[in-house]
């Protein structure tokens, strides 16, 4: 009657196994967390870096590292001065590329008082440019600009935004400079004016007795 319950419970058993996991691309070679470190380019201190997770991965094309928890990036010239500050909600840079891609929140401050802020921020580091396809909002000391194309240089010193509203007094991408305080505008760019008011040449007012 024993050996009845024991062949029983034996054949009960059953092995607990995950399924094999195919999709390689799925893990990540390295994952940090609590990241403050700097990063160089060509053999020079550039950026650095704070984030709350970082994941590099190899396997997958083009391979790139992964910023899911967010990013905030600090950006130095030459001699180490800060020039810029970047974060967004999510990052990925492919580093076979040198392109950044910054996604959710985006926002860019520059010492010299420029503000960014889109949900889209492609960073090119091969051309030395920024662009976004998404609604971007640009804000310097002097005017507002708001627009769904955004192009610039990485010191975001000449830019260029279209369908966009707003004035500005800067060079356009190009370059080209004026000298002068004329509003210039990109292709497809609307200029917000206020209404001009018309006018009227003065009259006299005259009044008139009548009498009974």
């Amino acid at each position: 009657m024993a050996f009845v319950v024991l062949m029983a419970s034996c054949k009960e058993e059953k092995e607990h196994t995950a399924p094999a996991v195919h999709a390689r691309d799925s893990a990540a070679m390295m994952v940090s967390y609590g990241v403050n470190t700097m990063i160089s380019d060509s053999g020079v201190m550039k950026y650095r870096i704070v984030s709350e997770e970082w994941q590099v991965n190899t396997v997958r094309h083009p391979s790139r590292w992964i910023f899911n928890k967010g990013l905030f990036m600090e950006q130095f010239d030459e001699k180490f001065h800060i020039e810029a500050f970047v974060q967004s909600d999510t990052a990925f840079y492919y580093d076979s590329l040198r392109v950044w891609e910054l996604r959710g929140n985006v926002r860019v401050r520059t010492t010299d008082g420029l503000r960014f802020a889109s949900e889209e921020l492609f960073w090119d580091q091969q051309r030395r440019e920024f662009y976004s396809h998404m609604f971007s909002k640009l804000i310097t000391p002097e005017r507002t600009m708001q627009g769904t194309y955004f192009r610039s240089d990485e010191q975001m010193t000449k830019y260029l935004v279209t369908n966009s509203k707003g004035s500005f007094e800067s060079a356009d991408f190009s370059g080209n400079n004026n000298n002068n305080n004329n509003e210039q505008t990109s292709a497809d760019t609307t200029i917000v004016m206020p209404p001009m008011r018309p006018q009227t040449a003065p009259t006299r007012k005259t009044t008139t007795d009548n009498k009974q």
